[in-house]
């Protein structure tokens, strides 16, 4: 009985861990790690394992940094079954679509820069990373759908439930049974966790207890800002842009943010804070489609929000609410002088419409960038947030004078005591492996952890359970 690791090792991205148990190899999660080029070298470099030998792939939810190398892996030879929630299936075939999309882009213009170039480039192609069809046919290795709390027995010896995390749609812990030649052991996945009071979704479940823990480290070392407070602040960053006539461009990422973006639009409408005129643009096909997936999931939904719908009320609807699907109509919105906000894909900016967004508004001083959510480094966001003077857009030098907003409180990861409190909850495992965070975050929050043998695993590290 073994576990290794394979993504999101002393990083926040590219969530991978292996499990070896009675003869089966089990997977959880696929992800794409993030932060560059999206051909970069580390999502093309070998798993650490061989693809074709798996037999099981369980999905904690359905962001990129955890589903979006599964088109890979099945492009490499995965033949087993993928097992997740309803609501996860819907949202991962969204996002690796688009990923595909992205994929095939880039190469694109790869091989065209390439072409330009002459010389021993000249004929030189560039292949994405995978492809539209690769994207499709991995769905057909979608197969059992989890529903929370329901035990699933994957394969003689291995039996998991999943439990909602509260993170996005669909998010889930993944609690395994092993046993092995009499040998038995409990593991807990924690994926990426979720915190109470967050407006949408249910509170993250209690964990069971676990011997042993592969823990989320996010926001191992701050604490987040208060929701409320977040808010006004959002109203308020909204109203100052207006006031200066410009426009309100918000990086958003397509699944959970922009819906709870549109949720606190609607609030501030309906209170006041927020004129009913107000023109909001939701620039992001992805973001869009994700909407309409939320109202197929009352599974989700806390208490409030699955009252609103039955009740035939849309917590997302704004009265000046334009869906932006075509290219043609995302384009027509740099016509806009101000008073607009244009929600727009990607969170971290590292490709998508926002960054068109970002040429024709970042230099204009009368303009508000608000960033609501995680940017990691080497990112677009992470250095404008780091106030960097000029960024370079579609190989342009463009100048940052807009004003830069940047809220903390819309988070979708618990932050440090949340994590403990969670933790805590599990009751003393023996062992805690410490994931999905960067070194000095993991060493942070590992000070707090003293009930337990704690273990910071390197990239493709094994240890036996």
């Amino acid at each position: 009985m073994k576990i290794s690791f394979h993504g999101a090792d002393h990083e926040v991205t590219g969530s991978c861990h292996l499990i070896e148990c009675n003869g089966k190899r089990l997977l959880i999660d696929c992800g794409m790690f993030q932060g560059g080029r999206e051909l970069a070298e580390e999502n093309a470099a070998p798993f650490g394992f061989d693809a074709s030998d798996i037999d099981y792939l369980l999905l904690t939810h359905a962001h990129l940094d955890h589903c979006g190398r599964i088109p890979l892996l099945a492009k490499r030879g995965f033949t087993g079954e993928i097992i997740t929630t309803a609501a996860s299936r819907e949202l991962a075939r969204l996002v690796m679509l688009d990923s595909a999309h992205l994929q095939e882009e880039e190469a694109a213009y790869q091989s065209r820069k390439a072409a330009r170039s002459g010389g021993h480039n000249h004929d030189a192609k560039v292949e994405p990373l995978y492809t539209l069809l690769d994207t499709l046919n991995s769905m057909d290795f979608f197969g059992r759908t989890a529903a929370y709390d329901r035990p699933i027995d994957i394969a003689p010896g291995i039996r998991a439930t999943f439990i909602d995390a509260g993170h996005i749609l669909g998010s889930a812990s993944i609690f395994l049974e092993l046993e092995e030649a009499h040998h038995r052991r409990t593991v807990l996945f924690s994926g990426d966790l979720g915190y109470n009071g967050r407006p949408l979704l249910r509170n993250p479940a209690n964990p069971p207890h676990a011997d042993i823990v592969v823990m989320e480290t996010t926001y191992g070392d701050r604490l987040h800002k208060k929701l409320q407070p977040s808010i006004e602040e959002l109203y308020g960053g909204i109203t100052e842009t207006f006031g200066r006539g410009g426009n309100v461009i918000i990086p958003t990422f397509a699944l959970e943010r922009a819906q709870e973006l549109l949720y606190f639009l609607h609030e501030g409408v309906a209170s006041g804070r927020l004129s009913a005129s107000t023109q909001v643009f939701l620039d992001s096909p992805m973001a869009i489609s994700a909407t309409q997936i939320f109202e197929h999931h009352p599974e989700c939904y806390d208490a409030e929000t699955a009252r609103l719908f039955s009740e035939g009320k849309d917590p997302f609807s704004v009265p000046g609410l334009h869906f932006t699907r075509e290219t043609a109509a995302s384009i027509a919105l740099n016509n806009l002088g101000g008073g607009a906000i244009i929600m727009a894909g990607s969170g971290m900016c590292t490709g998508g419409r926002v960054r068109h967004h970002l040429r024709h508004n970042l230099w204009r001083e009368n303009s508000g960038i608000i960033f609501v959510g995680y940017a990691a480094h080497g990112t677009l966001a992470r250095r404008i947030i780091d106030g960097a003077p000029t960024v370079r857009i579609f190989h342009e030098d463009i100048p940052v004078r807009a004003h830069i907003y940047t809220i903390g409180g819309f988070s979708a990861h618990a932050d440090r005591d949340e994590l403990l409190a969670w933790y805590h909850r599990i009751g003393g495992p023996e062992r805690t492996f410490l994931v999905h965070g960067e070194a000095e975050v993991m060493e942070h929050f590992a000070q707090y952890l003293t009930d337990t043998q704690v273990e910071m695993p390197e990239l493709n590290q094994e240890y036996v359970l």
